[in-house]
């Protein structure tokens, strides 16, 4: 008999919809369910690699290790990694496709149905319980015809399904009303209880309104949950850097600033940094707000060429470049990495009609685009040096590879890989500048390794005469086990058990 499942669905983007899946996932879990995520269609650059090397949104990846699992493609079969405003790369099962224009996608969306429909089977089979995520809003009926996460999966599987509203954006009572008036009769009746998410304030002043709320519509408010942050866990989308500060930090922490750039990718790389006590993160958008940091950082990226064209027209290539030679240390990661080379071909045109252009040129590397994409896990060392690696000097590192080309350097490497996809490998990593104030990787999750993140710290810190004191490690199971509690609190869980048919 297959699993049960539970899918919860939004008004609109970014309402909450990935933590509370987060959320009941560990909830169940602790309540001894076998339980897992699943998203049909994910659209988002941070994204990481499974074990086999498949590609995957982030935000599922976070709700499998809520479950207690190892993420699998299974768990969000098809990911879209966008590249300009109206084209994405389509990710199947892990693996890139094509890229489509946003009006090709809309039209062969369907074909992508039964892929969909045998991963949710998988899971249902192996699982007691699959907690499915939507996308966007079900009441986006221009839509509807081509639709393959939302309620046409709530269909296939007669799946129950939560409402959830943002009230901290206002007008949570008519975007939860008029999502249920757009929507189908048979659609709406598997709708079977709303969620309030994201509330600040004194609950009694919101009291009467959903009272009127289950009047209005005959479904019953499951609760309201509080507006949850600082929980420890990444985001997915580059919305979450909305609001982020981007001015010089103050007093004497040490003042790491990331360049924002339009096509951000994998900036969950940079969370643990911003866990840290006496570490100012920020993002940078222009020239004006970066000041004069501790260290740069040029993230990943998902247009290389594209957003090293914005680096130039926003000022911030010259600032970077000025900040470099004038002693600020640069790292790159992935894309970041390719940016601080000398060159980037692209002969296939892979991503820029343009075969060739100039970099910032502080690395003595090129890098050549080709249409295949490196998607792996590595584990290795940071080799001995001077400067910003030369910190971290024989740090174990892990992480994971996202990228399309090979980059050539002139240059001393930073890491050596010694497995590979859990295979041995003797393979060298990135390239750092004759002073060791230049560094470049191709290894996404850096900073998650506490030994070599604490170690280019304290060696930032000694730089300015100041000395870093490391407070205990989160972990990351601790930070779920946070979530659900303040998730379990603020709903009806009987009756959500009850709605699921777990009782």
């Amino acid at each position: 008999m297959p699993g049960k499942t539970l899918m919860i669905q939004g008004t609109a983007s970014s309402v909450g919809k990935s933590l509370l899946v987060a959320a009941l996932c560990r909830i169940f879990r602790q309540n001894g369910v076998r339980v897992a995520p699943f998203k049909a269609q994910n659209m988002a650059l941070n994204s990481y690699v499974t074990r086999d090397g498949g590609e995957m949104g982030r935000a599922q990846v976070v709700q499998a290790e809520a479950a207690g699992l190892e993420p699998t493609v299974d768990m969000n079969p098809v990911l879209l990694k966008p590249e300009t405003d109206s084209r994405c790369q389509v990710i199947v099962r892990g693996r890139p496709v094509t890229s489509l224009s946003a009006r090709d996608y809309f039209g062969r969306k369907l074909d992508l149905w039964p892929t969909v429909a045998e991963a949710l089977d998988r899971l249902r089979a192996e699982y007691d319980l699959v907690v499915i995520e939507g996308a966007g809003s079900p009441a986006e009926i221009n839509l509807r015809d081509k639709d393959i996460v939302n309620m046409r999966v709530a269909r296939y599987a007669n799946s129950p399904v939560l409402l959830v509203g943002d009230i901290d954006r206002g007008g949570v009572f008519a975007s939860l009303v008029g999502t249920l008036e757009l929507l189908l009769p048979e659609e709406r009746a598997l709708v079977r209880g709303l969620i309030v998410n994201k509330f600040r304030g004194d609950i009694r002043l919101l009291e009467p309104g959903l009272a009127m709320l289950e009047q209005r519509t005959g479904v019953p408010v499951l609760g309201v949950v509080p507006y949850v942050r600082d929980v420890g866990i990444a985001e997915e989308d580059s919305v979450a850097l909305e609001g982020r500060r981007d001015g010089p930090a103050a007093g004497g922490a040490v003042d790491v600033a990331v360049i924002r750039l339009p096509h951000i990718s994998n900036f969950d790389d940079f969370d643990p940094l911003e866990r840290e006590v006496g570490v100012a993160l920020r993002y940078v958008e222009d020239a004006a707000s970066l000041g004069e940091p501790d260290l740069v950082v040029l993230p990943g990226t998902k247009t290389t060429v594209a957003d090293l064209a914005h680096l130039r027209s926003s000022g911030l290539a010259r600032r970077v470049i000025e900040l470099s030679r004038a002693g600020t240390p640069v790292l790159g990661i992935c894309g970041g990495y390719q940016l601080l080379g000398e060159r980037i071909r692209d002969p296939e045109g892979v991503e820029s009609p343009e075969p060739e252009v100039t970099a910032l040129g502080l690395l003595p590397v090129e890098t050549t685009f080709a249409r295949e994409k490196r998607t792996c896990r590595v584990a290795g060392r940071v080799l001995a040096g001077r400067g910003l690696l030369g910190a971290a000097a024989g740090q174990p590192v892990a992480g994971y590879e996202i990228h399309v080309g090979e980059t050539a350097s002139r240059a001393a490497p930073g890491i050596r890989i010694e497995r590979r996809q859990d295979a041995p490998a003797d393979d060298l990593d990135g390239a750092v500048s004759a002073n060791g104030l230049v560094a470049g990787t191709y290894l996404h999750g850096l900073f998650a390794n506490t030994g070599l993140r604490r170690a280019i710290l304290a060696w930032l810190a000694a730089r300015k005469g100041q000395t870093l004191s490391f407070g205990e490690v989160a972990t990351r199971e601790a930070a779920y086990d946070r979530l659900a509690e303040a998730v379990r609190s603020s709903l009806d869980m009987r009756r959500v058990e009850a709605i699921c048919g777990l009782e």
